[in-house]
């Protein structure tokens, strides 16, 4: 794909928030099409900030699990190819997004260790990034861990990242909360269960942990929460789908089921997190002074690989 789009001045962003789910593989020039066409799509719908789904940009593991020794048993035929935030991938996310902020998924490195990141890019190119902190199972292997949870200021409103296994952790999206994120977009590439399969990716019990954990985080932190997802295959590894827009109550406003697609809601951010924060004001009634055990030190008798 060939973009000669440029940030056009004057141009105003939708006022429309989406969250993609879409698959994605080795094949960057497929992949940068497939997000010029979620893009466009978007746009046509009023979308100002749009979540594309975990390593959109050069796609993610092929392999993903743990022997019965807690050991990663397989290896991935190869792996993702390696982007720097000013290289010729991200400048083309830049220019199909012009007005939009995008929030894409990519391999990147410091010169040293490999990131499984988060870019949050606009016409006028790369606002702020995430480095995935939570790894699942052998992903270890292949990343360094990242080790900080940050918002940055777009033009749809202060917004934190997460990557795939940090919605699992409270921690996190309440780190990105404090740091007054109105909306947080958390990418993923998350996959069905592989020891105890379902026939329906919609009954799988993989999937319902997905959803349990995107509507907990948006009502705990009262926020506007983005879920972006993988759909279909990826060497050995079935992608649950579900992209999603979970408003600051915890309803799902909109999802894209099992299917490919874009979820997609209209709605006035601010306005939304003053609703829903207007009898209940979930981070104004914190007692901070009482959770220092949750970070001072592991959990007891907690089991560790």
């Amino acid at each position: 794909m060939t973009s000669t789009s440029t940030t056009t001045p004057g141009t105003a962003p939708g006022t429309a928030v989406a969250a993609a789910c879409a698959g994605f593989g080795r094949d960057v020039e497929g992949n940068l099409a497939q997000i010029g066409r979620l893009v466009a799509d978007a746009r046509a719908r009023g979308v100002g900030l749009l979540a594309l789904p975990e390593a959109c940009l050069g796609g993610y593991l092929s392999v993903l699990g743990a022997g019965r020794d807690g050991s990663h048993d397989e290896q991935p035929e190869d792996l993702p190819p390696v982007m720097d935030f000013d290289g010729p991938e991200l400048r083309r996310v830049a220019e199909i997004a012009r007005e939009m902020t995008v929030v894409v998924g990519l391999c990147e490195s410091d010169g040293t260790d490999r990131y499984n990141t988060a870019a949050v890019v606009t016409g006028d190119g790369v606002l702020g990034a995430h480095r995935k902190v939570h790894q699942p199972l052998g992903e270890s292997l292949f990343y360094s861990a990242g080790s900080e949870f940050a918002c940055v200021d777009t033009p749809m409103g202060r917004l934190g990242t997460l990557i795939c296994y940090d919605k699992a952790f409270p921690e996190a999206a309440r780190a990105l909360a404090v740091d007054g994120a109105e909306v947080i977009a958390c990418i993923s590439a998350w996959p069905a269960s592989r020891t105890a399969s379902a026939a329906s990716l919609a009954e799988d019990r993989w999937t319902q942990r997905f959803n349990l954990f995107d509507a907990a985080r948006a009502l705990e932190n009262q926020v506007v929460w983005l879920a972006a997802n993988q759909q279909g295959t990826f060497g050995k590894l079935r992608f649950v789908a579900h992209a999603k827009v979970v408003g600051p109550g915890g309803d799902v406003l909109a999802s894209t089921g099992t299917e490919a697609g874009l979820a997609v809601a209209e709605l006035d951010v601010p306005a939304a997190l003053e609703t829903a924060r207007r009898a209940m004001f979930h981070l104004r009634d914190r007692r901070p002074e009482t959770y220092a055990a949750v970070t001072a030190a592991p959990m007891a008798g907690a089991v560790r690989a």
